[in-house]
């Protein structure tokens, strides 16, 4: 009961910031982000904030979980290429909504962890694998959606190349320095359009793999 409540509190705290489509809050309600949080960050797995993970990464801001999700347009979606697994919460968000989640971590300890969550919560619809996202999930393409985790200059092409004829791909884009932005981008008659929507700040992508 109290974790129903804490995760009620938690989208009514979303909301306060951005209106969530109703399966978007109804995923938010059935996944419980405590499970997600490392242990001296348990007291803190319901506030708006990013919380330090192993290997120098983050669980994004269930604020921004909660905008890169909706921003997808899942609504009637089968599959989604996650790249970069992290803490695993945003595949877990996504698995409420779609049947089949592809998830890509380049670090094998966060994918490690992250398994071992989807498991204990019986979340049977992610496939997760140990790689440079980068280069997509080529046995399982073309996906519907693809969801870029960290911050790029650019797409690699390799992904535009696994996206579904009128598919949407949305990536946080460094435009400077300090300045990035969540944008998304349509595969439409084969070409590449794209908008931008918000600002938004996430760790940059990085290459190769990290055992």
């Amino acid at each position: 009961m109290i974790k129903a409540r804490n995760r009620q509190n938690l989208v009514n705290e979303i909301e306060q910031h951005f209106k969530l489509d109703a399966h978007v809050k109804e995923a938010f309600l059935n996944v419980d982000r405590e499970a997600f949080v490392p242990n001296e960050f348990k007291h803190l797995s319901y506030k708006l904030d990013a919380l330090p993970l192993a290997a120098s990464q983050w669980i994004s801001s269930p604020l921004t979980v909660a905008k890169m999700t909706q921003h997808l347009e899942l609504k009637g979606v089968d599959s989604v290429l996650e790249v970069g697994c992290g803490s695993g919460y945003q595949a877990a968000i996504l698995s409420q909504i779609c049947r089949r989640i592809f998830t890509i971590e380049r670090i094998d300890e966060l994918l490690k962890e992250a398994k071992v969550k989807f498991s204990n919560l019986e979340i049977h619809n992610i496939f997760t694998r140990f790689d440079d996202g980068q280069r997509g999930w080529k046995q399982y393409a073309p996906f519907e959606r693809i969801l870029f985790s960290s911050t790029a200059k650019e797409v690699p092409e390799v992904l535009f190349e696994q996206l579904s004829e009128g598919g949407i791909l949305i990536a946080p884009i460094e435009q400077s320095k300090d300045y990035h932005v969540i944008t998304r981008f349509y595969k439409k008659n084969g070409r590449i359009t794209s908008e931008m929507i918000e600002p938004c700040l996430f760790v940059p992508v990085l290459d190769g793999t990290q055992k």
